[in-house]
């Protein structure tokens, strides 16, 4: 295909496709989606070669939410039977970032539910990474408290935080549709004031929540423009008890596209597979890591993933490679970026949006069942799965 061409050929010199390139990948049948698996990985390999990098989360504090957001189990309202629980003690975050890291995880993440930190949280948090650090040498820590206040972000770098997730989630025009307690400026605002403070920036998308076609690209067209280090592409899982519980629009091919897409738009950023691959690629997990070049390993935030030893045999017998701690994960040329701003001055930004594509069709099929509530793990004490 002419398309599959153009996009390799730009993806190997870290060149944007245009919006109406992306919109094609999306639009491709099942016949093709091979040739687009096959394209994509083309670039996958240039810059990550067949590593895969493993990511751990701890979920620090669960549940209790006061905003809104319709696709969290942990939102104002939620009906979900989830686990419900205050902040962690440092030491016992810690051990539950050590059997990540022992499973071979690179990355800890660690995430509390909330609108964003007290000053008070920044300080109990920054004693967790201490603990952390000091139990595993090398180990990237990665923060995810929601929107920052003045100073916060400086305060987690200088505690040792490596970098900082905060998802843009669905397109600026449809943001109001999944959230009314915060809006998607919040979101952009809180992501550049963790590169201000010299953190790796970590910024990524929902799929599956009813959007269109056009509000996925131009989501990833906007972390492009925001240029994260890393961009987890979320599958939504649909918890019972969320307003987007019966939201079943994803098939596994319809994944593998979205995956194919965000690659060639952003060629040379670590793109991870996050919460809801189970559910959604089910069977076809393998062919995503010829897309993307990061997994998590194990279990989500308040769902449960699969095991962590499949995790690892699902790599191997795929002929790919877990990355170690003393591999950079970037392409030498984004980690000399130095300084942010520099690097956000060299990304292109994407055409204007024209007229929305039409929502996809349902799956055959809601799949409910695949929707396991996590019981073990952080807040339990039951051994974590790693």
């Amino acid at each position: 295909m002419d398309l599959l061409n153009t996009l390799v050929d730009k993806g190997l010199r870290r060149e944007v496709p245009t919006r109406d390139e992306a919109l094609a990948v999306l639009a491709t049948s099942d016949d093709e989606l091979l040739d687009v698996v096959a394209a994509a990985g083309r670039v996958r390999r240039e810059w990550f070669g067949r590593r895969v990098k493993l990511n751990y989360l701890v979920n620090l504090k669960s549940g209790l939410c006061p905003e809104d957001c319709s696709y969290c189990s942990q939102r104002l309202g939620s009906k979900a039977e989830i686990l419900k629980y205050t902040w962690l003690k440092p030491d016992d975050a810690s051990k539950a970032a050590a059997a990540g890291v022992a499973g071979g995880a690179k990355r800890v993440c660690l995430v509390a539910s909330g609108r964003g930190p007290t000053d008070k949280d920044v300080e109990r948090v920054s004693e967790t990474i201490s603990a952390i650090k000091e139990q595993n040498e090398g180990v990237e820590i990665c923060a995810c408290l929601g929107l920052l206040g003045e100073g916060q972000a400086e305060r987690l770098r200088a505690a040792g935080a490596d970098a900082y997730n905060h998802n843009l989630n669905t397109s600026e025009a449809t943001y109001g549709d999944i959230c009314t307690t915060h809006d998607f400026a919040d979101r952009v605002d809180t992501v550049q004031q963790a590169q201000s403070a010299g953190m790796s920036a970590c910024s990524g998308l929902i799929a599956g929540m009813g959007e269109s076609d056009a509000d996925l690209v131009d989501v990833v067209f906007a972390l492009r423009e925001l240029d994260p280090d890393s961009v987890p592409v979320n599958f939504l899982i649909p918890f019972e008890g969320t307003p987007l519980a019966k939201e079943w629009h994803l098939t596994p091919q319809r994944c593998l596209r979205i995956l194919a897409m965000v690659r060639f738009i952003c060629p040379d950023v670590e793109v991870r597979l996050a919460g809801g691959r189970e559910v959604h690629l089910r069977s076809l997990q393998p062919l995503a890591l010829h897309l993307v070049n990061s997994i998590f390993l194990g279990d989500y935030l308040t769902s449960e993933g699969q095991a962590g030893k499949d995790d690892l045999a699902m790599i191997a017998d795929a002929g790919f490679e877990v990355e170690g701690t003393d591999t950079a994960t970037l392409p030498a040329h984004r980690r000399e970026a130095a300084d942010p701003a520099d690097a956000a001055d060299a990304v292109e930004t994407a055409p204007k949006a024209g007229a929305a594509a039409a929502v996809p069709a349902p799956a055959e099929e809601a799949r409910p069942d695949l929707v396991a509530v996590r019981r073990r793990g952080a807040g339990t004490d039951l051994p974590p799965n790693a």
